[in-house]
């Protein structure tokens, strides 16, 4: 028998407890082989799975969708809504109407935490200065913890995945797992979630991926290239966590700046020097990076990047079993092409970015599928033509782009068991040194 969990979910960037893998998989086979509940979900729905302990220690299952299924809000076997907004009528005739309406009915919303207290959707967000997004205590999430709350059974684990057809916008692949939203369930699970023994988030463990040290691959007076380990940060963000510029600094500084070996008084004067960022990769992306040594460097090199004259590429490996469009007939080695899908942010979502063909910005990336890994993923060399937040991420797991995402991307689905890191690498980095003029190019493999 497997060990219980010892916390709780954080439900903003997890991976799945095997657990509620297994259970997902078991409500997958029971809606697939039952023609009706096919038929509610087809469409595509977000689902839940909360692993809980009743009072005498036995553990059960309970299950949950988002919104409406079919028009419905309840269904046997899945928890129901935390208020049937189906058994009101919710229309109105005017904007004014419109907003008493729906203040109304966030004030019906009234939920539970671990404390045994109760508020109002409404109260909650307005605590943060906010207004609740329309459909906030729709989802799945928290659907489940009122449930649990409200028939005194302990939360032990949770997730969230999608059944059925692929949306248009956003990414999403049947039986992939997929954070809570930020914008719905950010305000509102943080109060729900109170009084529970809640998993740290693992964005804040300095200690994420079990970070190996950076690797200087050229320097010189100018410039400094190296290779960022996942899970490190490319310039300072979160917190007091070390990024690449404290370390690079730290390194400079130590007096190993230059490729010739520094005197005395250069060494002294390379103390606290200074390193000015030029791009950047997602902190969960490894790879090679160049930096500046001078504010004249750093604005000569970030034109380059600006003017699309600086050349990359990326290897990535994608989970298996893909969603691709039927025409593509399945992906296989040697297969190459363009992607090109529009994005933008996903407000209610963030960081997520989504796929928009009326106000997304152009995303186009080149692929070249290398091989086949072992259990069926892909490895892939993108050649992105445009720099857009998570681009290559998006087009490798959207349905209308490789229909595969890349493995261990907690944000689009590729949390597959013994995923680990973020498998995508910058492998090739080739730019004009801005002091000679000469084309540099580097190339590096995925790490051991």
């Amino acid at each position: 028998m497997m060990k219980l969990p010892d916390k709780f979910t954080y439900p903003f960037c997890y991976t799945p407890n095997p657990m509620i893998v297994e259970a997902a998989e078991g409500l997958i086979a029971r809606i697939d082989a039952d023609e009706g509940l096919r038929g509610l979900f087809a469409e595509g729905k977000m689902m839940g799975v909360l692993m809980v302990q009743d009072s005498g220690g036995g553990v059960n299952f309970l299950y949950g969708f988002s919104g409406l299924a079919g028009g419905r809000s309840v269904i046997e076997g899945f928890v129901p809504p935390i208020f049937d907004t189906t058994a009101v009528d919710i229309r109105s005739s005017s904007h004014e109407e419109s907003i008493r309406l729906q203040n109304w009915l966030f004030e019906q919303y009234i939920v539970l935490n671990a404390r045994g207290e109760s508020r109002s959707v409404l109260d909650i967000f307005a605590d943060r200065g906010l207004v609740p997004p329309g459909g906030t205590g729709d989802c799945a999430a928290p659907k489940l913890l009122q449930y649990a709350y409200s028939h005194g059974l302990k939360p032990l684990a949770m997730g969230e995945f999608w059944y059925g057809a692929a949306p248009a916008c956003e990414v999403r692949r049947q039986g992939s797992f997929y954070p809570s939203c930020t914008g719905k369930c950010g305000p509102l699970l943080g109060f729900m979630l109170q009084g529970l023994d809640v998993e740290p988030n693992p964005l804040d463990d300095d200690n994420l991926w079990s970070l190996s040290e950076p690797v200087v691959r050229y320097e010189d007076r100018a410039i400094i290239v190296v290779e960022k380990p996942s899970g490190m940060l490319s310039v300072p963000g979160r917190g007091s966590r070390k990024c690449l510029v404290d370390w690079l600094e730290e390194y400079c500084g130590a007096g190993n700046a230059g490729t010739e070996p520094a005197t005395d008084q250069e060494s002294a004067d390379a103390v606290g020097a200074k390193i000015y960022p030029v791009h950047r990769l997602d902190m969960d992306t490894s790879g090679l990076m160049v930096y500046a040594k001078t504010p004249e460097v750093q604005a000569e090199l970030r034109r380059q990047f600006e003017q699309r004259e600086v050349r990359k590429q990326y290897l990535a490996r994608l989970c298996p079993s893909g969603i691709e469009p039927a025409e593509a007939g399945g992906r296989k080695p040697g297969d190459s092409g363009k992607i090109a899908l529009p994005l933008m942010l996903d407000y209610y979502d963030r960081p997520r970015q989504k796929v928009d063909f009326e106000e997304g910005k152009p995303a186009v990336t080149g692929y070249e599928i290398l091989r086949e890994l072992p259990g069926g993923g892909l490895e892939v060399r993108f050649t992105p033509f445009t720099g857009r937040t998570h681009q290559l991420r998006v087009h490798a797991a959207h349905a209308l782009g490789l229909g595969r995402p890349i493995i261990g991307d907690r944000l689009y689905g590729g949390q597959i068991p013994g995923a680990g890191r973020l498998m995508l690498h910058a492998s090739f980095l080739s730019f004009r040194h801005p002091e000679t003029g000469s084309r540099m190019q580097f190339n590096s493999g995925f790490p051991a």
